[in-house]
């Protein structure tokens, strides 16, 4: 079977310890490409690297909302120079987040504004962090547009309704390890509707743990345990289901001539 992990961040320090045991027990569960992401500019020079070292594992470059009131001025200039590596597949994880506001809303929103153009000018798609502020989300992202590529709404949480809303601007639907909690009845609502190929699979590791594990810390390999639910939900056979993520991750993402050498 063939696993995808599409938004994991497995260059930060929660994995310093035991990172090639993490990657082995990932490989050895059947993942074979992993999307790490970003959240400023020191995290998108170590998800290069990280994707430099490995194969089968290609990076995001980004800052995230947390983040964004501690751009530099110059910052842009040093984004677009790592997101201009053929190993840098996005710009991410970009977007606001309303839930714990760490930096200033108008700060978010220009910061975001500012990544979108970079995104568009460098004819790469946007992985997209959304938190309690789908509103102005979808605002910023209807009145500048978003790169013809198109991008990824990462761990969605939002409504079923709203998912037809990004997949008609060209945005794919990630899910994931909270579709296998008990009380996320929206997130399932989503999962078992989305079409077939407009759906990912995520764990955003370190967190997010899948009800499996709950309490622990998430890796790669668990992807599995959100496939498993998703298929479930959709009433379809899981290999069915893997070999549709996966080559819906290809495309986002412009990784179909790759796909031999992972």
């Amino acid at each position: 079977m063939l696993l995808v992990d599409s938004h994991a961040h497995l260059d930060i320090k929660d994995f310093d310890d035991d990172r090639e045991e993490v990657l082995t027990r990932a490989r050895e569960g059947g993942v074979k490409l992993v999307i790490n992401a970003a959240f400023d500019l020191a995290s998108s020079r170590r998800a290069l690297a990280l994707a430099q070292k490995h194969k089968g594992i290609y990076a995001l470059a980004g800052v995230h909302p947390h983040d964004a009131e501690k751009v530099s001025d110059n910052y842009l200039k040093e984004l677009r120079q790592i997101a201009e590596s053929p190993l840098v597949v996005a710009i991410g994880e970009i977007g606001l987040d309303y839930y714990r506001d760490i930096s200033p809303r108008p700060v978010q929103q220009k910061v975001f504004r500012e990544q979108l153009s970079l995104a568009r000018e460098l004819d790469i798609p946007i992985v997209i962090h959304d938190r309690e502020a789908h509103g102005d989300i979808l605002s910023i992202l209807k009145n500048d547009g978003i790169p013809k590529k198109g991008g990824v709404m990462h761990c969605y949480s939002g409504s079923w309704e709203m998912a037809k809303v990004c997949m008609k601007m060209g945005f794919y639907i990630s899910i994931a390890g909270p579709v296998t909690y008990n009380n996320s009845s929206k997130l399932k609502e989503v999962a078992a509707k989305t079409p077939l190929d407009r759906l990912l699979t995520e764990t955003d590791c370190p967190y997010l743990t899948p009800q499996a594990h709950r309490g622990t810390r998430n890796e790669p390999a668990y992807v599995r345990y959100v496939l498993e639910e998703i298929a479930l939900l959709r009433k379809m056979e899981v290999n069915t289901l893997a070999q549709a993520v996966f080559a819906n991750t290809l495309k986002i993402f412009s990784l179909e001539d790759m796909e031999s050498s992972l």
